[in-house]
């Protein structure tokens, strides 16, 4: 990380300030509201850190001292700049390195050991309602894996509710959150939009490396639905719910149910919109023949590939080219 932007994330807050000075508890009025009921005494209120009309904000974590058990009612997501943290969730213990990745959604309990002076992370507050733009624009990818991981984020209690990604040594996904961490210090007119648009690039490369994201241990569904998905991302052209099973030694009719649960759809529908998806990229960006494109997703019958993308998009592929 830039030298200027490590050393600015690193200032002593007037908060670590009153722990320094002897303080042994965390200053609640910073982060809880006084009134509301008993089952939300410990839920940290993103009124509290984010300034009105703000869907996102950034805060440095704060250190030498040990954070209770909390839950909050906004998406959490800390990315690691230098030193390590240990945190436990929902009862899992979870150490943070250099250039690591953290998201939590609200239905995580954290708790957060005491950080020493060299251990900086930086903390993003999100509202839900920020994911909507970036689902929005990212609506052609069509990827499955993308619409879960957010929904993970969002509004999904699965018994798994962090999602933790190992890509310290990912340079284009470091480069992203310096970025964004940059724009959310120096906060340009347009930060907003900036801030988007680099979110919105930020999870299209952490797409590619979905083998990197780690989930609870307890959550044995969500795993599994994160490995299929990031199967069908990569191996779309000959992928199958049997070959998929048979490797992760689960039963079809289990695993047929699984994604319906959670996508709503089946895994027929699911691979069609992938393979089309990939389909409408390939006939926008490039001159291949319609015919060497159905075969490059896995169609050998090219009537069949035109009835089938004419019945998803209501256009054939020509006029898609031609029209889009």
């Amino acid at each position: 990380m830039d030298k200027k932007l490590l050393k600015q994330l690193s200032l002593i807050t007037d908060e670590e300030k009153e722990i320094l000075a002897g303080s042994q508890d965390i200053n609640r009025s910073l982060y809880y509201k006084s009134e509301g009921s008993m089952s939300r005494q410990n839920e940290v209120d993103a009124s509290l850190l984010l300034a009105r009309g703000k869907l996102i904000d950034i805060r440095p974590h704060t250190r030498f001292i040990h954070f209770p058990e909390h839950t909050h009612n906004f998406v959490e997501f800390v990315y690691m700049c230098s030193g390590s943290t240990k945190h436990i969730i929902d009862g899992q213990r979870l150490t943070l390195h250099e250039g690591d990745l953290l998201f939590m959604n609200q239905h995580a309990r954290q708790e957060i050991l005491p950080a020493d002076k060299d251990d900086i992370a930086v903390n993003f507050i999100i509202l839900p309602q920020f994911f909507d733009s970036i689902l929005n624009k990212l609506e052609g990818t069509s990827s499955a894996l993308l619409d879960f991981i957010i929904s993970c984020l969002t509004d999904k209690d699965m018994g798994g509710n962090y999602l933790y990604f190992d890509v310290a040594s990912v340079l284009p996904i470091q480069n992203l959150m310096e970025n964004l961490i940059w724009i959310m210090l120096t906060g340009p007119n347009n930060r907003r939009s900036l801030s988007q648009s680099t979110m919105e690039l930020l999870f299209l490369n952490l797409l590619d490396y979905a083998d990197r994201i780690q989930v609870s241990g307890s959550s044995y569904e969500q795993n599994l639905m994160i490995q299929l998905l990031n199967y069908m991302e990569t191996e779309y052209k000959e992928a199958s719910l049997s070959d998929f099973a048979e490797r992760n030694h689960v039963d079809i009719y289990t695993m047929s149910r699984m994604i319906k649960r959670n996508t709503g759809k089946n895994f027929k529908e699911l691979l069609i919109e992938k393979k089309l998806s990939q389909a409408c990229y390939l006939l926008k960006n490039t001159s291949l023949a319609v015919t060497d494109i159905a075969y490059s997703i896995g169609y050998e019958n090219t009537s069949y590939f035109h009835r089938t993308f004419r019945a998803l998009y209501h256009m054939s592929p020509r006029d898609y080219r031609l029209n889009t």
